[in-house]
């Protein structure tokens, strides 16, 4: 049961008598009327602004829609008033029997509670992480690859086909810089003395393998090959770095469906970069200019000259894009707008990006070339994670040595585990920066949001241990707890609780819409928050307690509302990728 969904019917069908009746101009459109929480409780358990929204149209003073609507809505049996304020704003309050039922609604629909069929199996494609297969993960990929898998679960758990894809950047001058820095490696392990790595090339001692690996197959043989060993070794370097980059994600619970190569773009005889080109010159989008120079840039380094240019500006853009260098390759751009066009020949026509902070500069070209390539008929989100600060205790945590530039994903998810890594990387909206400390994540209270909603799980689990050895004859199913007499759930911290758990299918919503996962973690915070403080309240009033060991009745009611507490926070941690335990350890 969506109780937002709920209460914007009854608003529609009483603003639909209203018209029936005259009260309202007959050709008057209702169906666009929203309900929303009010930001104070006390002043109801939804608001509306109808009366405001359709006041112009109707050609009627806001309070006079209102009080009308207001007469309608409070003939409702479960409604237990409502209240113009200001302008013509209307609170309307519940009776405690709609909680009530609403519990019983919870537990009957189970693990499909809050899956709201938003996207109805339409196609979309989610690109996250795409880092250069040039080393390991480090941390500012894991909040991108965090939030990316988070957000493909959201989508996923509102009714989208989703697909994840990995951009793989295995072509240009950075998989070069590769295959260099893994043949010096080669040689090492030959038995060379390398010394000091060249600056420009990797430093760090994940090539080591790559270099032990390359001197098995092939031996000496490298070694006399000029530098027709480069395909070998960059081929080489980029297989065992993906695996490298596989087993990092893997650590996160991350994975892909597709691993789309950028080499593979231009391969077998075929150029999509050169198709995506010809495709936006039909659209007389490609055209030969001069650019002007980018401020600030160097003078000796700017080069004045006729360029094939893409009229991005057309779409948004502030600058139309060069697609040919001056050696008459491809711009790394030109490839993105080949990718892009492939992803639109696959089918889709809903697609994000995740992109890191370096990338924020990408944004309007991108959304300009997907706007081009499919007559703006596809859509492009995309959603920048800003950087990850780390730090143990408030002091700052040096680079990995291993990495030798850099700290690694792996590095923080071997030290705290993937639950505290992937809660708090979406503790924060994605385009703020974050601080992670390694001491913070780590200890067991309140402040810790990871621990607080696990412990939340554990604690309903624990209360059912304990209440199956008090009530040895009473049956916990969810079928069997909707049926109690739910009426007997009259404390305030027990309706609260319940409207918390409504707001579970409206949180989803919202969090879909705008591509944020950190709405949801923000909420199982704030129910984790409620569940505490009521189980809190029982300690002070024993009267209170979930397990009232004189009254199986009132006991299996309360078990009832921690039973659908129980769903929902499984439900959302599930989304988010983190394990609802029940035992802490």
């Amino acid at each position: 049961m969506n109780v937002f969904e709920h209460v914007e019917g009854l608003i529609r069908a009483a603003l639909e008598a209203m018209k029936a009746d005259g009260e309202l101009p007959s050709d008057l459109e209702v169906s666009a009327i929203e309900a929303e929480t009010p930001r104070d409780p006390s002043h109801g358990d939804f608001a509306t602004n109808a009366a405001m929204v359709l006041a112009k149209k109707a050609r009627q003073k806001p309070r006079d829609i209102a009080e009308k609507l207001k007469a309608r809505l409070e003939a409702d049996p479960d409604i237990e008033g409502a209240e113009v304020a200001g302008p013509g704003f209307l609170n309307i309050r519940f009776k405690a029997s709609f909680w009530q039922r609403l519990v019983g609604a919870i537990l009957a629909e189970g693990e499909t509670y809050g899956r709201l069929p938003i996207g109805k199996g339409t196609k979309i494609n989610v690109e996250y992480v795409s880092a250069n297969p040039t080393g390991p993960m480090h941390v500012g990929h894991c909040r991108g690859a965090v939030f990316g898998d988070a957000l493909a679960n959201l989508l996923a758990f509102a009714g989208y086909d989703v697909t994840r894809e990995y951009y793989v950047n295995d072509a240009g001058n950075q998989v070069d810089v590769l295959a260099r820095s893994a043949f010096l490696r080669y040689r090492e392990a030959l038995g060379e003395d390398i010394g000091e790595i060249p600056e420009g090339l990797y430093p760090g001692d994940y090539l080591k393998p790559v270099g032990e690996a390359l001197a098995k197959k092939h031996g000496r043989e490298l070694l006399q090959a000029n530098e027709d060993w480069l395909p070998v070794v960059r081929q080489t370097a980029i297989e065992m770095m993906m695996a490298m980059i596989r087993e990092d994600l893997a650590a996160l619970n991350i994975r892909h469906d597709v691993f789309f190569s950028e080499a593979s773009l231009i391969q077998d005889g075929t150029d999509q970069v050169a198709a995506a080109i010809d495709l936006l010159k039909q659209k007389g989008l490609i055209y030969e200019g001069r650019l002007p120079k980018p401020k600030g840039h160097d003078d000796d380094e700017w080069e004045d000259r006729e360029q094939i240019l893409f009229r991005s500006t057309e779409f948004g853009d502030d600058v139309d894009r060069a697609l040919v260098k001056s050696d008459g390759g491809y711009t790394y751009f030109a490839s993105d707008i080949a990718y892009h066009y492939n992803k639109l020949q696959r089918g889709f026509e809903q697609l994000i990006n995740v992109f890191g902070a370096d990338h924020i500069g990408y944004i309007s070209r991108m959304k300009a070339t997907v706007a081009a390539l499919s007559d703006r008929k596809a859509s492009l989100d995309i959603k920048i994670c800003q950087l990850v600060k780390l730090f143990r205790a408030g002091e700052p945590v040096r680079m990995s040595k291993r990495a030798g530039t850099f700290v690694t994903l792996r590095d923080v998810v071997d030290e705290v585990g993937r639950d505290p890594v992937r809660f708090m990387m979406l503790y924060r909206k994605n385009d703020a920066p974050l601080d992670f400390d390694f001491a913070k994540v780590t200890e067991q209270s309140k402040d810790n949001p990871v621990f607080y909603v696990q412990y939340a799980h554990a604690r309903i689990a624990s209360v059912f241990r304990n209440a199956t050895q008090a009530f040895p004859s009473l049956s916990t199913s969810n079928e069997a707890l909707a049926a109690a007499d739910l009426s007997k759930l009259t404390d305030p911290g027990e309706i609260q609780l319940v409207k918390l758990l409504g707001s579970f299918p409206r949180v989803i919503s919202g969090a879909v819409a705008a591509h944020e996962p950190h709405r949801l973690a923000f909420y199982l915070y704030d129910l984790a928050q409620a569940l505490h403080s009521q189980y809190n309240r029982g300690n002070d009033s024993p009267h209170l307690r979930f397990i009232d060991s004189n009254d199986m009745g009132v006991t299996a009611a309360r078990l009832a509302i921690i039973s659908a507490t129980r769903q929902v926070i499984s439900s959302g941690l599930g989304v988010l990728g983190v394990e609802a335990p029940n035992a802490m350890r």
